[in-house]
């Protein structure tokens, strides 16, 4: 029997109804449409953002709206979606951007044909409008290359991401973390045992605006790095010296002021939009 699917969306008051919108007709659009639309809602959201929510329950039966009554972060609001998820695979999607309408049915044609537990992709980075694309951001595609990566970065862009419901919650699920629980949980899903391969196409178009790249620097996240790189630690994904290495490059990244985090990140991780269009 073919996997169901489940399509794990978290959002909470900060989101635009215009993005949310957008967000939902690219996941309800798809060629291979999923059994379930899961849409979490991380606390108290605006009267228009609800109603907008209420709208798209109404109009299409695979979307279901569960609502937090306070909010509790992405960690949690994620750990609370993939419990309550009931796809034998689940597909990540977050409520600012758009999956390519190809993409659930080339990932989970991939896994199946492949036997693989995870599957991610390229991406698009857009600013604003999904028409700016900004460039391409990629990770290894075989799974050799994908655990190489594993204990230096999130070897998966968790936005396209697709994996077996059941592995990840075997494995503990998603962790009470800011802004880095994807890359742990991959990190323990990889080391129990997961076949991963990234496709080398971009399936998804990911808002890279400026509050994205806000969020990833500051002091704050060093207590964030030193959280993540502890349980990667325990999940024997580094050990103490990769672990020192990794507090002072990530750590540094953090640092930089916000006027360069921009540039930097785009150099970092980022090909040009020309050449992501080829």
């Amino acid at each position: 029997m073919p996997p169901t699917v489940t399509v794990l969306m978290t959002t909470y008051h900060g989101t635009t109804v215009a993005d949310l919108e957008r967000s939902v007709a690219s996941v309800t659009g798809q060629t291979r449409p999923p059994e379930e639309f899961l849409v979490v809602v991380d606390g108290p959201v605006p009267d228009a953002l609800d109603a907008a929510l209420a709208a798209a329950a109404a109009e299409h039966p695979s979307v279901r709206v569960e609502r937090l009554p306070r909010n509790v972060g992405s960690g949690l609001a994620s750990a609370r979606g993939l419990e309550l998820a009931t796809g034998d695979l689940v597909a990540r999607h977050d409520s600012d951007d758009v999956s390519l309408p190809t993409r659930l049915e080339r990932q989970v044609r991939h896994l199946e044909e492949h036997g693989l537990d995870l599957v991610g992709s390229a991406m698009l980075e857009f600013r604003g409008d999904p028409g700016h694309v900004l460039g391409v951001r990629t990770n290894p595609a075989s799974h050799a290359a994908i655990m190489r990566r594993l204990p230096l970065n999130n070897p998966v862009n968790n936005p396209t991401s697709l994996f077996r419901r059941e592995l990840a919650l075997r494995v503990g699920g998603y962790a009470d973390l800011r802004y880095m629980q994807d890359y742990d949980l991959f990190a323990r899903m990889l080391a129990a045992g997961a076949r991963a391969e990234n496709l080398e196409e971009p399936l998804v178009l990911f808002n890279a605006g400026d509050e994205m790249i806000s969020r990833r620097g500051g002091w704050r996240m060093l207590r964030y790095e030193w959280d993540l790189q502890r349980r990667l630690r325990a999940a024997g994904v580094v050990g103490v010296p990769r672990m020192a290495v990794n507090l002072v490059v990530r750590g540094a990244f953090r640092l930089v002021p916000g006027r360069l985090l921009g540039p930097v990140y785009a150099a970092l991780f980022r090909r040009g939009a020309r050449e992501a269009a080829a």
